[in-house]
């Protein structure tokens, strides 16, 4: 198998590849390290590769629906056995994990290999990855712009045609964010979807939730149909699927009622004419396919959802931090974090538990209002960032720290309302720049409903292909990577 035939095929089809016996799970573990070399270091997307774990598996390989498939995992809080969980930060460097995450040990089970590690800013703290650890992840379309953060590695990967998917989480915005800048799929999943057990409940009080990037929708919805489903022990969890949402693909989703708002809850940031044009672009299509569109705008009782994400992430950032330096019995030194993140932690550890306690208390308002809007809506349309990708350096946590973390505002400003309200919304590549970068477009569904999103997604995928790997020609929409 050459590389630009591997990069044709989704994870769907090389798995269908591998079952009919078409091509080896060792064929394409080859071209699979051979496109992640190949692109390695000039994109800083993969930070640690686990070939010969990977190559070891092939023999006892499970005969599950992605046999034989490669993954990579966000080096953010999922645990590989073996592998160091670095959390892209400097104070967790040869922080090896004893065992696997619950999220990995489900994707073993349905045949998946592990072939490696992607870049995250520290802690998955940045909306672009840029951390002193490793570096920056490079766009692939576009080599000085950023990939987006904190699932920045992951989707550049899967972007430069390394891996099909790869693990992404969200806590504000990291798996839409770097799904837009980088032209692919990304579905952040409901609060409870996915289990980040067994070591955690939640994290950062539900406002973070795993899943994974993809350059179709069908692999996003099978891995969510092996990933999604709760683990004993978990303090709640979303309601479960009619059906798989496997099936939901292709699925005819009806007639929608879709509410368009292109304007942030956030009212200090202002949103690029194009990121507006690739909204209202994706409306008309919507229309063009027989949903009804209608322009909606947000309660004027919602508060900032930086208002709630501040206070919690830097509580729990600080308290990560305080229990490593425990851990290694020594106090914090001055090039253990990188500057932005040392902001956060101080505010971290002088937070009163009022103010947390207010910050949750602010959460479930929020929640509440927005769910109140989305009463009468299937489902809502807004640009997935209110800014196109910016160059790297712009948000360099360890350049300006304070300016790095103000700049982040533009990028999470539609995508961290749903983080609040725990609702799921995906990025859908459907837009670009006048200079060619992608642009993503955000819906957001009904709590609980990945289901209508699917369907929805799928839908567009075949009225609207998107480009797959970065400088390859065709498209990566269902046709393209059947197998």
């Amino acid at each position: 198998m050459r590389i630009d035939e591997y990069q044709s095929y989704d994870a769907t089809g090389l798995a269908g590849l591998i079952a009919r016996g078409e091509v080896t799970a060792d064929e394409v573990l080859d071209v699979t390290f051979a496109a992640i070399k190949e692109r390695e270091p000039a994109l800083g997307a993969v930070v640690a590769l686990c070939e010969e774990q990977a190559r070891g598996e092939v023999g006892g390989l499970l005969p599950g629906v992605l046999a034989g498939v490669p993954y990579l995992i966000k080096d953010l809080e999922c645990d590989v056995a073996g592998m160091a969980t670095s959390n892209g930060s400097r104070l967790f460097a040869g922080n090896v994990a004893a065992r696997d995450s619950t999220l990995v040990t489900r994707l073993r089970a349905a045949g998946v290999l592990i072939a490696g590690k992607t870049n995250t800013p520290e802690f998955g703290l940045g909306t672009t990855t840029e951390s002193a650890l490793f570096g920056p992840a490079h766009n692939p379309w576009h080599r000085e712009r950023s990939a987006g953060g904190s699932s920045g590695g992951s989707a550049a990967a899967v972007a430069a045609g390394m891996v099909p998917v790869a693990h992404a989480t969200d806590g504000g915005g990291s798996i839409r964010i770097p799904a837009a800048c980088c032209g692919v799929f990304g579905l952040k999943p409901s609060r409870g979807r996915v289990t980040p057990g067994p070591d955690h409940g939640e994290s950062w009080a539900g406002l973070s939730v795993a899943h994974a990037v993809t350059r179709t929708v069908r692999d996003s919805a099978t891995l969510l149909d092996i990933t999604g489903t709760p683990e004993p022990g978990d303090p709640y969890h979303a309601p479960p699927p009619v059906r798989p949402y496997a099936a939901e693909v292709g699925a005819d989703p009806g007639r929608l009622r879709i509410g368009l708002i292109l304007t942030p809850v956030d009212t200090g940031v202002a949103v690029d004419p194009e990121c507006v044009r690739a909204a209202e672009e994706a409306a008309a299509l919507c229309v063009a396919l027989g949903h009804d569109v209608e322009p909606v705008t947000w309660p004027d009782t919602l508060s900032r959802p930086g208002e709630v994400i501040a206070p919690i992430s830097a509580a729990h950032i600080a308290r990560m931090v305080d229990l490593r330096l425990a851990e290694l019995g020594r106090e914090l030194g001055a090039g253990d974090l990188d500057g932005a993140t040392r902001l956060i932690v101080d505010k971290g550890r002088s937070l009163s538990l009022a103010r947390y306690l207010a910050a949750i208390d602010t959460m479930h308002t929020i929640g509440r209002a927005v769910t109140r809007l989305t009463g009468r809506l299937d489902v809502l349309l807004t640009p997935t960032m209110a800014v196109v990708p910016p160059l790297l350096g712009e948000l360099d946590p360890n350049r300006d720290p304070m300016a790095a973390l103000t700049g982040m505002r533009g990028m999470a400003a539609f995508t961290s309302l749903f983080n609040v309200t725990g609702q799921p919304a995906m990025s859908v590549p459907l837009g670009r720049t006048s200079d060619g970068l992608p642009l993503g477009v955000q819906f957001a569904g009904r709590y609980g409903d990945e289901a209508t999103l699917f369907r929805l997604a799928g839908q567009l995928e075949v009225a609207a292909p998107w480009a797959g790997t970065a400088g390859a020609a065709g498209s990566m929409g269902v046709t393209g990577s059947a197998g």
